[in-house]
């Protein structure tokens, strides 16, 4: 069983789904793109993933603040304004019926092309948008027991040739970490910057605890989550020090606790990295009570939208 950050609780429901190409609605198994779109042939697209409880999307403008900044990045033009991807995900949502506990993915490519090449000029249509609802719960089992990390050999790159924090398709270094953590029999990868820092996760980002401080990277060669960005937020709040800095696996196996932050799994405790033990198992004091106050501005958050 997977027991990584992304393991959900089993729900028959997401057989049925139906999932929006293009603001056309498919059956799961009917849903499919063209072996010449440009995120199949060389990865260029971006994408964002969110949650809807409650009947309202959580979060919602940070994430389209972030893929609007993505694809302006890459120099894609996306023909659709803010309000009408809202309502294109509203329609997705309400033709699956879903309420609660549901994670949405959203894909933009740059489109298909007439035959396989990287050049965007030969791109003959305009952008893919697919969206994925599911009816997907944290698994709490996974959640109170934590994960292990182990630490890659892969870097996270520089930003003068893929920004760390650009949420694009082109992942592969990443799976290439995990694979290399999954060979060591841990549940994901640590990832350390280009000069040797502790960035991130494969997948989530990192943070370690020490007395009463949370230390996390500077942010330069990670993705910028939402739930990070959260966190960091939430410890200004509540007067807890949290520090955006350097630290090394020399700082970070003397941790009293760590964990990752993510959309999908919120703060999840890491017990263990490359075989040393971090704290006591499970959620740590800290690490807990962040969790908490996670959940709260949560529902601050829907309470927002009513």
């Amino acid at each position: 069983m997977v027991k990584g950050t992304h393991n959900a609780v089993e729900d028959e429901r997401n057989k049925d789904i139906l999932i929006s190409i293009n603001g056309e609605l498919f059956p799961r198994q009917d849903a499919k793109i063209s072996v010449f779109d440009s995120g199949y042939l060389v990865g260029d697209g971006v994408w964002e993933a969110f949650r809807y409880h409650q009947g309202k999307m959580v979060f919602l403008d940070k994430h389209l603040d972030r893929l609007w900044q993505s694809a302006k990045v890459v120099g894609m033009h996306l023909p659709f304004s803010r309000e009408e991807l809202q309502s294109a995900i509203q329609r997705t949502l309400d033709a699956n019926q879903m309420r609660d506990h549901v994670h949405v993915r959203v894909m933009v490519t740059r489109g298909i092309k007439k035959t396989p090449s990287q050049d965007p000029r030969f791109t003959i249509s305009g952008p893919n948008v697919v969206i994925v609802a599911e009816h997907k719960q944290a698994s709490l089992e996974n959640k109170s027991r934590g994960i292990t990390l182990w630490t890659s050999t892969i870097r996270r790159g520089s930003p003068d040739y893929l920004d760390p924090r650009l949420n694009c398709h082109s992942k592969l270094h990443e799976v290439q970490a995990l694979i290399q953590a999954l060979e060591a029999g841990a549940d994901e990868a640590l990832m350390l910057d280009v000069n040797g820092f502790v960035s991130t996760c494969n997948s989530t980002n990192f943070f370690m605890v020490k007395g009463k401080e949370v230390w996390t990277s500077t942010g330069q060669y990670c993705m910028n989550g939402i739930t990070r960005g959260h966190v960091i937020e939430l410890c200004e709040r509540h007067g807890l020090v949290c520090r955006e800095k350097d630290f090394s696996l020399f700082d970070l196996y003397g941790a009293d606790e760590a964990f990752v932050t993510g959309t999908f799994g919120g703060l999840t405790p890491v017990n263990a990295i490359d075989g040393k033990p971090i704290g006591k198992g499970g959620f740590g004091s800290v690490t807990k009570q962040l969790s908490d106050w996670y959940d709260q501005l949560i529902e601050e958050e829907i309470k927002r939208q009513l």
